[in-house]
């Protein structure tokens, strides 16, 4: 059952096979988006999950269900593969259609009209937070708590869904020239983004295909495999760049550890240390259900080891430059 220990919208996670195909966000699992967020292009997923004032410049295609929070706007089409809930005063710039249910709040604008081939129900949503919490608290006060421990695995628990799901932390601002969140970030093997990633650390899977920057203010691990067109950066982190990698650009950091095997073509700055590693910085999967818990481990025991030698331990590895601030 999973744990209260984080949030888990606190951070930007991509999994694995993320694509941004012609200004499309396109994954094959769901796509969280907190509120205040801005998504300067369309979405693509299995179900669509948007907190309140959620600004979508583009247009959303659900798979399954599509639930919009209140005062929320999409300049296009929203297509939905089974239910849609629209809080109130959304807006749709395009049109809404919809296999299944909706249930639509007061004031909803949808410019081109909407259709949908079930019930129709005109009221207030509940936001989405909220009603996981009532129908949680009604599971534990009718003694169902089997069925309260399954809702929260089915919405919480990675190892219970197919695919992971894109989430994007609450006041984000995500399109084709950056990607600027002010939390922790993580992705995934076989990504292929356009945009410079800007967040509080980064780490990235492997056999990505990266076109802009990595910054981070707390460090910076890129995978095997990987290829970057931009540069990679931390204030006052370390920078990890596992093996065969290819970096089209700059690399600086306090700490600098780079893989033998792993090829920059621009300059390499290390303002206290910079050495060669033999290890790969990543071993074990980067988005999943066990990495919180990883990163506590490794966040003590670099602690504990303020060095900035080459750590054999990989689940050390996943947090770069935590022992260096």
């Amino acid at each position: 059952m999973p744990t209260f220990g984080s949030d888990p919208l606190e951070e930007l996670r991509i999994p694995d096979g993320t694509h941004v195909e012609e200004h499309d966000l396109v994954t094959d699992g769901d796509v969280i988006v907190g509120g205040q967020s801005t998504v300067e292009f369309g979405v693509r997923g299995q179900n669509v999950i948007a907190g309140e004032r959620v600004q979508f410049d583009g247009h959303i295609e659900a798979e399954g269900d599509c639930r919009i929070d209140m005062w929320c706007t999409v300049a296009d089409n929203v297509l939905v593969g089974e239910d849609a809930y629209l809080g109130e005063r959304v807006n749709i710039d395009g049109e809404l259609r919809v296999a299944g249910n909706l249930d639509i709040g007061d004031d909803v604008d949808i410019e081109d009209g909407f259709e949908a081939n079930g019930w129709i129900v005109i009221r207030n949503p509940m936001p989405t937070i909220v009603f996981l919490f009532v129908y949680l608290t009604q599971l534990l006060r009718i003694g169902e708590e089997e069925a309260a421990e399954e809702m929260l695995s089915a919405v919480l628990d990675p190892e219970g869904r197919e695919h992971d799901p894109v989430i994007i932390p609450r006041g984000s601002r995500v399109n084709d020239d950056a990607w600027r969140v002010s939390e922790p970030g993580r992705m995934g093997d076989n990504c292929r983004l356009h945009g410079n990633i800007r967040a509080e650390s980064l780490v990235v899977g492997r056999n990505n295909e990266i076109f802009g920057s990595l910054r981070a203010r707390k460090g910076v691990t890129v995978g095997a495999g990987t290829e970057l067109t931009g540069n990679v950066t931390t204030r006052t982190g370390t920078v990890r760049v596992g093996p065969e990698v290819k970096i089209r650009g700059d690399v600086a950091g306090e700490f600098v550890e780079i893989h033998h095997e792993a090829e920059i073509e621009g300059a390499i700055r290390a303002s206290e240390e910079m050495s060669m590693v033999s290890e790969p910085v990543i071993d074990d999967t980067v988005v999943g259900a066990t990495e919180q818990k990883t990163d506590e481990e490794s966040m003590a025991s670099e602690q504990e080891e303020p060095e900035p030698a080459i750590r054999p331990r990989d689940d050390e590895e996943q947090t770069p430059g935590q022992g260096n601030e």
